[in-house]
Order: C-alpha cells, then sequence, then structure tokens
C-alpha cells in the first residue's frame, strides 16, 4: 500500500480473513463526546469566564477538533451550573450532561461570577452572554444558533430563568452586540427561584440574612428588611405576570430537597400557568438536592421531548 495522506474513502480498507479473529460491524453513526475544557467566553472587570464543550460527534458527521468550522450544525443545551450563587465545581454535572450530548445536542455548562464579586442580576447577564458567545462561534462548534436551550441547577437554575427573563440584548451588559441571547427554552433543575418563604431553604437557617446565600447575592444584604422588597426582587414568581416575555420552562425537582424547597417550583409552575405561560412541572418522588435521578434515562427522554417541541414551534 502506498504511503501519503488518505481521505476516508481512499483508504484501501483491510479485507484479510485472521483466523480466530472476531468482527464487529460499524455503521459510522456512533457517537463519541468530545469535551473542550476551559473556553474563555468572556472577561468582565478582570474575571475570565469559560465553558466545558461537549460535541457529539460520529465518523460520519466529519468532525473535526478545533477546526474553524465543523460540518454539521446541532442543537445546544447551555447549563448554568448551581452552587448557591459562590464559586462553582462547574463540573459537576458534566457527566450527567454528557448524556444529552451523546444524545446529539452541543452542550456547554457556563460559568459565572459568583457573589464574592458580582451581584444579582450578574449571573444572568453572563449565562446570557455564554449564550451569545456560543451563537457567535457556532460554526466553530457545529452548533445550530436558532436552535439553543438554557437550562441550570439550584441557583444555575434561578439563573437560567432569570436569563429567560432579562431579554437586555440592547444594553451595555450584552458583551456581543448585535448578537441575540434569546432561547427558545428554559430547563430549570430544583431551582432555587424564591426566596419569599421562610422555608424557601429547609436548612440554610441563617435564611435571607447577609450572610446567606440570597443575602450574599443581594450585596450582603438583610432580604427581610424594607417590606421583602429586595427578596421580591430576586425571587422569579414575583416578577412574572401576564406581559413578562418568556420561552417554555420545564422544571423538574425531588419531593424531599433538603436545599430547595419543592414548594418553590410549585410556586413557579402555578405563577406561569395563570398568566398563561407555557410550563411542565414533574416532581421525582423521594428524590433529594440533584443526583442520578435527574440523569436518568427516562428523564432525559422527558428533556429531549420538550426540546424537540421547543424547536419545532420556532
Amino acid at each position: 500500500m502506498e504511503v501519503r495522506r488518505y481521505t476516508y474513502e481512499e483508504m484501501p480498507e483491510f479485507n484479510q480473513e485472521v483466523e480466530g479473529a472476531g468482527y464487529i460491524q460499524t455503521t459510522g453513526d456512533e457517537v463519541s463526546v468530545h469535551y473542550y475544557r476551559d473556553v474563555e467566553y468572556a472577561e468582565v472587570s478582570g474575571t475570565k469566564l469559560h465553558l466545558q464543550i461537549l460535541i457529539p460527534a460520529s465518523r460520519n458527521d466529519g468532525f473535526m477538533p478545533f477546526a474553524p468550522k465543523q460540518s454539521f450544525s446541532r442543537p445546544c443545551f447551555v447549563f448554568v451550573q448551581g452552587s448557591g450563587w459562590g464559586k462553582q465545581y462547574v463540573c459537576a454535572q458534566l457527566t450527567g450532561v454528557a448524556k444529552l450530548a451523546a444524545r446529539g445536542y452541543v452542550c456547554a455548562i457556563v460559568e459565572y461570577r459568583d457573589s464574592s464579586i458580582a451581584y444579582f442580576p450578574a449571573q444572568a447577564c453572563d449565562a446570557l452572554n455564554a449564550v451569545r458567545y456560543l451563537r457567535s462561534n457556532h460554526e466553530k462548534y457545529g452548533i445550530d444558533p436558532d436552535r439553543m436551550i438554557l437550562a441550570g441547577d439550584s441557583s444555575g437554575g434561578h439563573t437560567a430563568v432569570w436569563g429567560g427573563m432579562l431579554h437586555n440584548d440592547d444594553s451595555a451588559q450584552n458583551l456581543f452586540p448585535g448578537v441575540s441571547g434569546e432561547v427558545c427554552g428554559i430547563v430549570n433543575y430544583y431551582g432555587s427561584t424564591s426566596v419569599m418563604a421562610p422555608d424557601s431553604n429547609p436548612q440554610t437557617v441563617n435564611h435571607c440574612l447577609p450572610d446567606s446565600p440570597e443575602g450574599r447575592v443581594m450585596g450582603g444584604r438583610n432580604l427581610l428588611e424594607n417590606d421583602m422588597e429586595l427578596a421580591k426582587k430576586l425571587s422569579c414568581e414575583t416578577n412574572i405576570d401576564e406581559t413578562t416575555k418568556i420561552a417554555p420552562m420545564l422544571i423538574f425537582h425531588g419531593t424531599k430537597d433538603r436545599t430547595v424547597n419543592c414548594t418553590g417550583s410549585v410556586i413557579l409552575y402555578n405563577r406561569l400557568k395563570e398568566t398563561g405561560h407555557e410550563v411542565s412541572l414533574y416532581l421525582l418522588k423521594g428524590a433529594d438536592h440533584g443526583g442520578p435521578e435527574f440523569w436518568r434515562e427516562d428523564v432525559i427522554d422527558l428533556v429531549e421531548a420538550f426540546m424537540k417541541k421547543c424547536f419545532a414551534s420556532r
């Protein structure tokens, strides 16, 4: 065989019979997931922000690692890792998100500015800039810029919901002028979307006080002062009415969540319904604050069906 650079089509196949060897048929549609680690998407006030990007690839789609342009255009799932609005361990849900990537979705996990350096709504602004970065670089990562979903868990769920409500494309907070941060849908995993009730966070004994997670993200303030106006500003349901523009939402919450009370998701669900917005809620019996239950195949089936419905309605 001549030694030279071959295309896949040109490469002659080894077809000798080897005694005792087994042969496994392949199709070329088998999917692997390529991991781009710590991709910088923005720098805000000296803080560099990164994405963990997962790209599904097969032999037949012609994926080229780190190429400036891919030959495919896949829907994108942008996931905000929760952290009580503090410093994130951004890879906490990497293996779960990878299951969705293996189904053919480009996935990106968002790092936001934590509450020690930036206050609400900075986290939602960062998530939207992550969406804009991915949209701006859609050819590089093989993304369909018209099929994007914003998701998150815990404080990341809160961030995703607020990201769907901000609509700040024309503001100075948009680091990619002329590029939209709008998405087709929102997936909220046990989001800390409300701090209005005393038991919103069942194990947070300093609930709404300046040193609580919710107090720190609001600037180290006591949210119970001033008739809870600060708590209302942070909570999603108190900022939603019939005129609110927000993409369809899918909510998951465990019924034994010890960190974020399940009733918060029920309150948000009911508020979205009564104001005429499209929303679905699934309660996972016995599930706590996250865990493998939320990445079961049947749960991922629900997420995938939701995304396809969102894309179809565009």
